[in-house]
């Protein structure tokens, strides 16, 4: 098997490892919307990151924590609803990158935006998984710190505040977690379709599973079966990468729904 192949695969397993469990608690607390804004601001982080020779992951995870901040702050005194919020600064700052890199590019610069927002995968270098290894760790570490914390904020969060957990932080750390997350897998699956590797595994797991370690663990496994067949999928036929794993866990959810149709 090339190296490059073996590469990709290291990639994408990191990536499920934390996005397994981070997708469980997106799924449990309706967040996908969130996922979406971040997302969409890792364009306008990479952008900013290419336009002031800053490495674009640096930048994608400042920007991400910035939003999360600031949604966090926004969210404490609504004038507007939750989805008009993410929706205006999803779209804004989708559009706000766009027209950056339109602009770098008029100046001469090179900027691939489909490995944005397809994602490369397969370009994955020795350097990159260094750096991926280092971030899935200390996203790991830090949601095992968080995990019962959040699990009582997803069943009640106002029991959750009486029993003395710090809510916002919480939440602010969780939205955190997510922005660098967003960064690592901007490489695997693309800006498009990160949510979309967050919430389908943990949406496939979730009948399966007797309690919410039992999810997270099966939401990785699943994950994983996606990065693989997609990824191998992706060489027989010659598709992009980050598309053939997201539509290879579309497969296994819609297989696990006429499954359990069945039973």
């Amino acid at each position: 098997m090339d190296d490059f192949i073996i590469r990709a695969i290291v990639a994408g397993l990191l990536v499920v490892l934390v996005s397994g469990p981070l997708g469980c608690v997106v799924v449990w607390r309706r967040m996908a919307y969130f996922g979406d804004t971040l997302a969409h601001s890792a364009l306008l982080g990479a952008a900013l990151g290419i336009m002031f020779e800053v490495d674009p992951v640096i930048s994608v995870i400042f920007l991400g924590a910035l939003f999360s901040t600031l949604l966090v702050v926004m969210q404490r005194n609504p004038q507007l609803s939750n989805d008009a919020l993410l929706g205006i600064i999803a779209h804004g700052a989708l559009a706000l990158g766009l027209v950056l890199l339109a602009l770098l590019q008029n100046q001469g610069m090179r900027v691939d935006l489909i490995s944005y927002l397809l994602g490369d995968i397969l370009a994955v270098t020795n350097n990159e998984l260094i750096w991926m290894t280092v971030l899935v760790l200390l996203v790991a570490v830090s949601l095992s710190y968080l995990w019962k914390s959040l699990l009582s904020i997803a069943v009640h969060e106002e029991l959750a505040r009486s029993e003395g957990i710090a809510v916002d932080r919480v939440r602010l750390s969780f939205m955190v977690l997510m922005a660098l997350v967003v960064a690592v897998a901007m490489k695997v699956v693309g800006i498009l379709l990160i949510t979309a590797l967050l919430i389908i595994p943990a949406a496939s797991a979730r009948r399966f599973a007797h309690s919410p370690q039992a999810m997270a663990l099966i939401s990785i496994v699943f994950g994983v079966i996606a990065v693989v067949s997609g990824l191998f999928a992706s060489m027989q036929w010659d598709s992009p990468a980050g598309p053939s794993i997201v539509v290879a866990a579309v497969m296994l959810f819609f297989v696990t729904r006429i499954k359990l149709a069945r039973t």
